[in-house]
């Protein structure tokens, strides 16, 4: 009897669930990210006076997911530090210069989880908080008034689960690529010569400065819960899990 008795309340906790179709559900996580990041600049690129060195950044954030099934939107918001230090190639008794900057980041990501991995796609929308820049003798500047304050790149990302196998607690180990499609230097910091502030660079002229990065992201991920209906009809309500 006890058994029977079992069995019916597990058939009908089983036939509650088949019964509710689930309209939206939502998670949110905590988020941190570190690579190499840039201000890329085809002048730069090509100039024999300065050259590029690998320079690094971080962010720091959360997300908030919006999820359809498998797929949803990933709304992160993040705070972001960055360097791109340079080699000046034709002064190798000084030091290197290079530019520091933070911004706030808000990312809008399209993104599909499914088979414990995901994918993502989207914008990004910077808004720059400081630019410092130091010359190759050590000294230190305020040059956020050659910069934009705000650009716009686009984000694209992979990864998977490393930790937990459920909605209710995971987290997520991936790939992020990131590149600037509007200018980060202001026209009066592209009159100034920046990012690099050396006239000679620019022998064929202005060009586009780019933000960049790529990198790993580390997520924790928690559920948060449901919108659901009965399938026989009635108002939506709010499942948690």
């Amino acid at each position: 009897m006890q058994k029977i008795l079992i069995a019916t309340v597990a058939m009908m906790i089983s036939v509650a669930a088949i019964a509710q179709k689930q309209l939206v559900w939502f998670d949110v996580g905590l988020k941190a990210q570190y690579g190499a990041t840039g201000l890329f600049n085809s002048a730069i690129a090509d100039s024999e006076d300065v050259d590029y060195i690998i320079s690094k950044g971080y962010g720091l954030g959360g997300k908030i997911g919006i999820n359809f099934g498998y797929n949803g939107l990933a709304i992160d918001i993040m705070t972001s530090t960055a360097t791109q230090e340079f080699d000046n190639v034709m002064d190798s008794e000084n030091g290197n210069p290079k530019v520091d900057y933070k911004s706030l980041d808000l990312y809008l990501l399209y993104r599909n989880a499914k088979n414990l991995g995901y994918f993502e796609i989207g914008p990004k929308f910077s808004f720059v908080n400081s630019v410092e820049y130091t010359d190759e003798l050590g000294a230190t500047r305020d040059v956020k008034a050659d910069y934009n304050s705000n650009f716009i790149s686009g984000v694209v990302g992979f990864g998977a689960n490393v930790m937990g196998t459920d909605g209710a607690f995971s987290g997520i180990l991936g790939l992020r690529f990131e590149y600037g499609f509007t200018d980060a230097v202001s026209d009066s910091g592209a009159e100034a010569n920046a990012p690099v502030y050396n006239p000679t660079v620019y022998t064929d002229g202005l060009k586009s400065t780019n933000p960049i990065f790529a990198g790993i992201v580390f997520e924790l991920n928690w559920g948060v819960g449901a919108f659901a209906v009965a399938q026989c009809g009635g108002r939506p309500k709010f499942i948690m899990f």
